[in-house]
């Protein structure tokens, strides 16, 4: 159902991957890979649409992340690749839509903002009923009970003035604003339903509404989230990224995992990648590793920005790692796709994060971890590779080892780099 309700949106994508884009004899005038009229007008002709459809289409495919838009140019969404291959893709992509059913089908003009913002927040707990009433339910009934969310929601708010409050049109007193709470509710019902409807979640006729199978699983799906962020074992789900990477520092790698799914499930997934790049982007190396965890149980959503990310030279090891799985390497052989360069770069930020975080024999088993065969080998790509917390690893290295002269060698490499010498 997602593939079939999603079909004309994919097809206007995958048109415009081949179409747009700067330098291509199909682009606008202006060079810009965005839907201008003449695009849109060009789209209609090839597919044999109307321009309106086009649009519609191109919106669509958009709340559903085929296609991007990042400024003035436009390219595909990771689902569209996968759209061929990967069911779950697809259906992300109509949850993507479904999250978005207020934008796809926008409320007629003239209604508060207040009172619309109302009913998008509490409808929710509408779908959530039919959901639970396995068929098709009255208007009335959803109507009574959105009436009854609303009022919790504004007396939630408690939006009560403080002071002594004067009469409108006395000098001084607030200007007059149209009220929420004068707002009748059955016409923005009605646009939920129809906007959700649109969008395949639901069906409305004869003064009633039923969830579609593809709605049901949705709001079933919506309804676990909320089960799994419930359930967050160590209690980190109100923090940032860096607070709850800090908070999984010292747990066990499967109550890690459970960890970062209750994080992920409290927030939406676009901006749970971008802050946990931005700790991985940090000074702790240990947050960096464990932030790209967190970002492999987020999975092919985290895709085009890990991507993005893998030209940063502090980042670069540990995307390039993740998207070697991602794609389907073994990660006992995902390494194969670093350079010597890269390997030793992630060697010595593991090490750091080892020195600051764990216990001495950990360091000295990290040693194992090199690929290089020896030790002064180490040493040579180590002073060459330009870490910058490459003398504070050598010097916890040294102080750890128990080889004395293996240790001394450290300690040289150590000063050797500390002063710029060979």
């Amino acid at each position: 159902m997602a593939r079939s309700g999603l079909a004309d949106a994919a097809r206007v994508a995958h048109w415009a991957d081949t179409a747009l884009g700067p330098g291509r004899g199909s682009a606008t005038s202006d060079g810009k890979a965005t839907l201008s009229d003449t695009t849109a007008g060009q789209a209609a002709r090839e597919l044999g649409l109307t321009a309106a459809q086009v649009r519609a289409d191109w919106d669509t495919a958009r709340l559903a992340g085929l296609i991007e838009v990042h400024g003035d140019t436009a390219r595909p969404g990771w689902r569209l690749r996968a759209w061929n291959r990967d069911d779950s893709a697809v259906l992300r992509g109509w949850v993507a839509l479904f999250d978005a059913w207020s934008l796809a089908h926008p409320e007629p003009a003239g209604q508060e903002p207040a009172a619309v913002a109302e009913v998008v927040s509490a409808m929710p707990q509408v779908l959530s009923f039919l959901q639970l009433s396995a068929g098709p339910v009255p208007v009335e009934q959803l109507l009574d009970l959105l009436e009854q969310r609303v009022t919790e929601l504004r007396t939630e708010r408690c939006e009560v003035p403080y002071g002594p409050q004067l009469e409108p049109g006395t000098p001084g007193a607030a200007p007059s604003v149209p009220d929420a709470a004068d707002t009748p509710l059955a016409p923005l019902l009605d646009w939920a339903l129809h906007a959700l409807a649109s969008v395949g979640a639901l069906t409305c006729g004869d003064g009633q509404a039923t969830l579609t199978p593809l709605g049901n699983w949705a709001v079933w799906v919506k309804l676990e989230q909320i089960c799994v962020a419930a359930q967050s074992p160590a209690g980190n789900i109100e923090q940032s990224a860096e607070g709850m990477l800090r908070g999984c520092a010292r747990l066990r790698p499967n109550a890690a995992r459970a960890e970062y799914r209750a994080w992920l499930a409290a927030r939406p997934v676009g901006n749970a990648v971008t802050e946990l790049l931005g700790a991985a982007r940090g000074e702790d190396a240990l947050l960096r590793g464990l932030a790209f965890e967190a970002l492999r149980v987020v999975g092919a959503p985290a895709e085009p920005d890990v991507r993005g990310v893998a030209d940063e030279p502090t980042l670069r090891p540990y995307a390039l790692l993740w998207l070697a799985e991602h794609d389907g390497a073994d990660p006992e052989d995902a390494h194969e796709v670093l350079t010597r360069r890269e390997a030793t770069w992630l060697w010595v930020d593991t090490a750091a994060a080892v020195a600051d975080h764990g216990e001495a024999p950990l360091l000295v088993r990290h040693l194992e971890s090199a690929v290089q065969p020896t030790v002064p080998a180490l040493l040579d790509e180590v002073r060459a590779v330009g870490h910058p917390r490459t003398v504070q690893v050598l010097v916890a290295l040294a102080a750890a080892h128990p080889d004395p002269a293996l240790a001394k060698a450290v300690r040289r490499a150590a000063f050797q780099v500390h002063t710029g010498g060979s």
